[in-house]
């Protein structure tokens, strides 16, 4: 206990904690479900290509991210950076803006549970199932943040074991070891338009449905202020993550080219209630294996539960930064005994609750309240760039040597020059069609994460007077107000 009688955050994650942080948060049903229909919109090289530069931009984004985290690790992450190293209005609204976020994106993970429960429980209310998660995800994260770290570790690791055994099976298939029929060959990646259908149109849809899949990656921020030695296993994490995400992406996306032409009618689904109709699914199915289905939506549970215990964590902790930053009430920073930000987890427990009621008394506002958090990650991405943009300038300018730097961040600055740049047009490109016949209604949906972030920037500008911090006075200390904690050693 420090001096206030308040607990001290636990610094007990370890290395292989935060590489499978970052890995569960990117292996989900976008690469389960949605990578059918990346390669129907742009055919499989017009996929690959999309997926790899994404990749690419996401790589830069989180050697940004490692360079800051292990010179400062802070709970708060890339909204505490952007507070201290761009102005004190950005940190306020990127942090509101993430919590907001994973407050309903939990809740959203969690009634994806009740359905995919429903594919083997048909005449079971799925909000029974969805509410015995929500309370088994709110008692993990309340024990203690190992208990957190432990639970996904070995989420991501079904994942991963998944996605293994599905890149092993389709390799039989395609050399005809498997599934009792003549070696495939390469005729469905060069069918018919194959392998670029749609032109650059196909592949920037893609790029733009390839960054949802990414997203969850910059959560290993968050966890490297509870991780035990953040200097070493903040950059160990996202080397290994980066390329095991990039190799999973890419060859999962070549071997589904390669067994199924982009004109198969059952790769157009991206929905989790689509389990028979998933790549894997149809994959393993041709290969023989029995109960493909059944087990891929096992997989598919494991990985909806993982989101929603990940969120839960991130955005409690963005909560507990907001308020030690002081852009929150100060019980929110609260930390009992085990090192949890106990009153923090419990406001965005009950915001979550209410948020799932919603879509029992009011549908409409439920999916206005899911599609104004379209955009958040992506808002986070083009933050961390920023901010890293500043903090690297801010340390030359004040006479700092960049040996000082435990972790070097390549190509600066062109690696988050690049990634801003992505962002937006991401951010931009989301839905052209609606600017383009002006479906205001559709607008609106699409893009409600905007006005809600620069609201909160103008709203915390005006009040305070916060201003852009000069480069001479960015504060480059390693400290933060009032941010505690208790360090456990490597094991």
């Amino acid at each position: 206990m420090d001096g206030n009688g308040e607990g001290q955050i636990k610094r007990s994650l370890q290395t292989r904690h935060l590489t499978m942080i970052a890995l569960g948060g990117s292996i989900g049903t976008g690469l389960f479900i949605a990578s059918g229909s990346a390669i129907t919109t742009a055919g499989p090289g017009g996929a690959l290509l999309a997926y790899a530069v994404m990749g690419v931009m996401v790589y830069f984004l989180m050697t940004s991210l490692a360079e800051m985290a292990t010179y400062i690790p802070l709970t708060g992450s890339f909204a505490a950076y952007a507070g201290k190293f761009v102005s004190p209005a950005m940190g306020f609204a990127l942090g509101w803006n993430y919590w907001f976020n994973g407050a309903i994106t939990v809740p959203v993970e969690i009634t994806t549970v009740g359905i995919v429960m429903n594919f083997w429980f048909p005449h079971v209310p799925a909000w029974m199932f969805s509410g015995a998660i929500f309370l088994v995800i709110f008692v993990i994260n309340y024990l203690s943040v190992r208990s957190y770290g432990e639970t996904e570790f070995w989420l991501a690791l079904i994942k991963v074991l998944a996605v293994v055994a599905f890149l092993i099976v389709g390799v039989l298939v395609i050399f005809g070891i498997m599934g009792g029929k003549a070696p495939i060959g390469m005729r469905n990646f060069t069918y018919k338009d194959a392998p670029f259908v749609h032109g650059f149109p196909g592949i920037i849809t893609v790029f733009l449905v390839a960054g949802f899949s990414f997203q969850g990656t910059e959560m290993i921020g968050i966890a490297a202020g509870e991780s035990a030695h953040p200097e070493k296993s903040v950059p160990e994490a996202i080397k290994s993550t980066f390329w095991r995400i990039l190799l999973f992406y890419i060859l999962t996306i070549f071997v589904i080219a390669v067994i199924l032409p982009y004109t198969n009618k059952n790769l157009l689904s991206a929905d989790v209630q689509d389990v028979v109709t998933s790549p894997f699914t149809l994959i393993f199915q041709r290969a023989g294996l029995a109960a493909a289905a059944s087990v891929m939506n096992a997989v598919i549970l494991v990985a909806v539960i993982s989101s929603a215990n990940s969120w839960m964590y991130a955005s409690t902790r963005m909560l507990y930064s907001q308020a030690r930053e002081g852009f929150a009430w100060r019980i929110f920073g609260i930390v009992n005994k085990r090192g949890i930000p106990i009153y923090g987890l419990l406001g965005t427990t009950v915001v979550g609750v209410l948020v799932w009621l919603t879509q029992f008394i009011g549908p409409e506002a439920y999916n206005y309240l899911v599609a104004a958090s379209g955009l958040c990650g992506f808002i986070a991405w083009f933050g961390i760039a920023i901010s890293h943009y500043r903090f690297r300038r801010a340390f030359v300018a004040q006479g700092h040597d960049l040996s000082e730097l435990k972790y070097h961040a390549l190509l600066f600055p062109f690696g988050p020059i690049f990634a801003f740049i992505l962002c937006i047009i991401v951010i931009a490109g989301q839905n052209i069609d609606a600017f383009v016949k002006l479906d205001w209604s559709n607008i609106l949906i699409t893009y409600m994460s905007l006005p809600i972030v620069v609201i909160l920037f103008f709203y915390y500008k005006l009040r305070y007077g916060s201003k852009l911090i000069p480069l001479e006075e960015v504060d480059l200390s390693r400290s933060t107000k009032g941010e505690q904690y208790e360090t456990k050693e490597e094991e």
